[in-house]
């Protein structure tokens, strides 16, 4: 039987738009030169569409799909872009359409195997599938401390078993067609204390916190984060490793 889909993300939606970081343009340059053609792009779990909006650049039609309606409310709008409301498993896209489907921060919450029973459908022969994630950010030590403090300790028991994936370096996470050797990616931002507060704010385990405990975690570490920061709207770069994983969908 599949499973409700979770929406951890829609009371955020907005959140996302204005505080996720963003993906390098690199990326979806090795991305599309993998694909077969550049006709259609399907970006599943697209969210706001920020992967969306990178890959318009490189496909003629980019196809853009997310379970949460207010996700796709708030999504980034292009010429080529065409987004709907469906989850992963089951979309209108026709049958042997799509050169390249990607999966940004978003296939450790899948049910797999309708998920990909549905890429075999709509993939191109020898198209390209492409799922990444990042995890916590880096800027310097004591803020980092911080960080991994409210995430490993203060947060521990609120993150859902799905981010262990993420917690593993999608080591665990394996697709189902042959996998090719990838680059090494970098997520960067240039960012002020404002702009990480809001990042920290989409961290899904923050409202389950808030619901249980009825006070907010992130009060206290925002005092801590200003100490180590010092004045909060000096702009510092942070880091974010990309976790990625592709392969080729040869007999789709």
């Amino acid at each position: 039987m599949q499973e409700a889909f979770k929406d951890r993300f829609s009371n955020h939606a907005s959140e996302y738009r204005l505080y996720r970081p963003r993906y390098p343009e690199a990326l979806f340059s090795y991305l599309a030169s993998l694909a077969p053609e550049r006709e259609a792009a399907w970006d599943c779990a697209t969210g706001n569409g920020q992967a969306a909006v990178c890959l318009a650049g490189h496909f003629k039609q980019v196809y853009a799909t997310d379970a949460s309606a207010g996700q796709i409310t708030h999504a980034i709008q292009k010429n080529n872009i065409r987004y709907a409301v469906s989850p992963a498993h089951k979309t209108s896209l026709p049958d042997r359409s799509i050169d390249l489907v990607t999966i940004a921060q978003a296939v450790h919450w899948f049910d797999t195997e309708p998920f990909y029973r549905e890429v075999c459908r709509v993939m191109k022969k020898d198209g390209v599938i492409a799922a990444w994630a990042y995890h916590l950010p880096v800027i310097d030590p004591e803020t980092d401390r911080i960080i991994r403090h409210l995430y490993t300790v203060i947060l521990d028991q609120f993150w859902e078993k799905e981010i262990t994936h993420i917690q593993s370096g999608y080591s665990k996470i394996h697709l189902p067609f042959p996998e090719i050797p990838s680059p090494a990616f970098t997520m960067t931002a240039d960012w002020t204390l404002h702009q990480l507060n809001g990042y920290l704010e989409t961290w899904s385990a923050l409202d389950i916190y808030r619901q249980t405990n009825g006070n907010d975690p992130l009060e206290t570490t925002f005092t801590e984060l200003l100490e180590a920061w010092g004045n909060p709207v000096s702009v510092k770069r942070v880091t974010w490793p990309v976790m990625l994983k592709t392969a080729i969908v040869a007999d789709s």
